[in-house]
C-alpha cells in the first residue's frame, strides 16, 4: 500500500506535466526515487526533474504488492532511476541490514527494469527525526512520516554529490 498523504509540490508538478525551468543552462536529468529500505516498509522520496531537490513522498509496505506500488510511483512521477540508501555503521562497514537493503533494491530494480544507485544513509533517520521534532510534528505523526523524510535526506545527499561532481567537471574543463 502506498501511503502518500503527505505529498508536496512535486506531486502537483508531476500531475500537471510541469517539467520545471531550465535556469542557468541546467538540463533536466529526470526524476529519481529515493528508497529507505526497512524490514517492514520502504520510505520513498522523489527528486525534481533537474535533480536539485528531494521531497518525501510516503512509504510502501514490503510484501506481495510492493512491486505494483513501486511501478505506480515510477509512472506517477516519471522517475527514471532508483537510489537505495545503504545503512552502514559509523565505521563504514556494511552489516546484515545493508545486505538486506542491497538484495531488496537489486531485485526491485531488476523487476521494474530501471537503473539503481546506492547512497550512504548513515544518520538519516536521526536527522529526519530531529527535523520532524523541530517542526513541531507530534510523535504519532512522526512515526508515519519518518521513513519518507529519511529517504528524502538520503536522496538529497545523493543529488548534492552529483551536482558537486558536475560543477567540478565543468570547472576542470574550463
Amino acid at each position: 500500500m502506498i501511503d502518500d498523504r503527505h505529498l508536496h509540490a512535486s506531486e502537483a508538478a508531476a500531475r500537471s506535466g510541469h517539467t520545471g525551468s531550465n535556469r542557468g543552462g541546467r538540463r533536466a536529468v529526470g526524476r529519481v526515487l529515493g528508497l529507505d529500505v526497512g524490514g517492514k516498509r520502504i520510505g520513498v522520496a522523489v527528486s525534481d526533474e533537474l535533480g536539485t531537490i528531494a521531497s518525501p513522498v510516503g512509504f510502501v509496505e514490503r510484501g506481495p504488492r510492493d512491486r505494483r506500488d513501486f511501478r505506480a510511483l515510477l509512472d506517477r512521477f516519471g522517475a527514471l532511476k532508483l537510489v537505495a540508501g545503504l545503512p552502514a555503521g559509523l565505521s563504514g562497514r556494511e552489516g546484515p541490514q545493508a545486505a538486506d537493503a542491497r538484495a531488496y533494491a537489486e531485485a526491485l530494480a531488476n523487476d521494474l527494469g530501471v537503473p539503481l544507485d546506492y547512497w550512504d544513509e548513515r544518520l538519516t533517520t536521526t536527522i529526519a527525526e530531529r527535523s520532524l521534532i523541530a517542526s513541531g510534528t507530534r510523535r504519532d505523526k512522526r512515526r508515519e512520516r519518518i521513513d519518507a523524510v529519511a529517504a528524502a535526506v538520503m536522496l538529497q545527499g545523493y543529488l548534492d554529490a552529483g551536482a558537486n561532481r558536475r560543477r567540478r567537471a565543468t570547472a576542470d574543463g574550463d
